[in-house]
């Protein structure tokens, strides 16, 4: 049976285009068909060249068919990534060999209930972020777990997050570093006036909730990883819990989290165990 790859990179940047270009011409010459930004089914791997949001982008495709992702970053800081541009030969060597383990990431499974009863659903990798609607001044809302109700509080947005998502926008609101191996879930205020504000980490089983209060000025929006778009009118009830469907992404070495860390953030670590540097 042929083995087939999708390749996905951003049409819009010619670094991505030419770095698909040579990774679809390499893997061809090993007698395996490619795929540019089509569907991930009956692939057996989905490559991603360019930053998180592309990645992010990719991952809504290949969690669909339950097939990992493996990326290349060409964009900023590229936490979900697993290689940089100069080792590109190397990927597609370890591609062709299926040198790669598979690790599984938690997502969150979405939830807003209007005040009319209407369900909409969505899912996320990395946060659920409640923001201010385009008129509105703030999100006012209460806060809760396992339904009982924690705090209220006007806020520029609470952000829902993974431990995959506690490196992203959560992290730029002083949310914590979560290691992506803890099953956790994640609740960051953002901005918020009163003074419990402070980021919770709460179990895997346990239910995240946002009421948004039924005030006229009050009124919000859900993104999802900063995609997909749900609507929280005031007197909407918004739940995040544990989603039943992970995201895989594909892995090139066993590195612990804290070199990746070092790596991307560029952190100081000279004198750690009386080194000079540590890679």
């Amino acid at each position: 049976m042929s083995r087939r790859i999708l390749v996905v990179c951003h049409e819009g940047r010619h670094d991505a285009v030419r770095a698909a270009d040579r990774v679809s011409d390499d893997l061809r010459e090993h007698g395996i068909e490619t795929v540019r930004n089509g569907s991930a089914e009956g692939v057996e791997l989905v490559v991603v060249l360019g930053g998180d949001g592309t990645i992010l982008r990719a991952a809504e495709e290949a969690r669909n068919h339950d097939v990992p992702v493996l990326g290349v970053n060409l964009g900023h800081v590229g936490f979900l990534a697993e290689a940089e541009p100069e080792a590109l030969p190397e990927v597609v060597a370890r591609i062709v060999a299926r040198d790669y383990s598979v690790e599984e990431r938690m997502t969150l499974d979405v939830q807003v209930t209007t005040p009319d009863g209407r369900v909409q659903r969505s899912w996320a990798v990395n946060e659920a972020a409640v923001e201010k609607g385009e008129r509105a001044r703030m999100v006012v809302a209460t806060i809760g777990v396992d339904g009982r109700g924690l705090s209220s509080f006007g806020c520029d947005a609470i952000i829902l997050a993974t431990p995959t998502g506690s490196t992203a926008y959560a992290f730029s609101g002083g949310g914590p570093v979560v290691w992506p191996d803890v099953e956790a879930l994640l609740l960051v205020p953002i901005a918020a006036h009163a003074l419990f504000t402070r980021p919770m980490v709460v179990g895997p089983s346990s239910v995240l909730e946002v009421e948004i209060l039924p005030y006229e000025e009050t009124h919000a929006v859900v993104w999802c990883d900063g995609r997909r778009l749900l609507d929280a009118p005031s007197g909407s009830r918004i739940e995040v819990r544990r989603g039943e469907r992970p995201v895989r992404l594909a892995r090139l070495t066993e590195a612990p989290f804290s070199g990746r860390l070092v790596a991307k953030f560029n952190l100081p670590v000279k004198g750690w165990r009386n080194l000079r540097e540590v890679p």
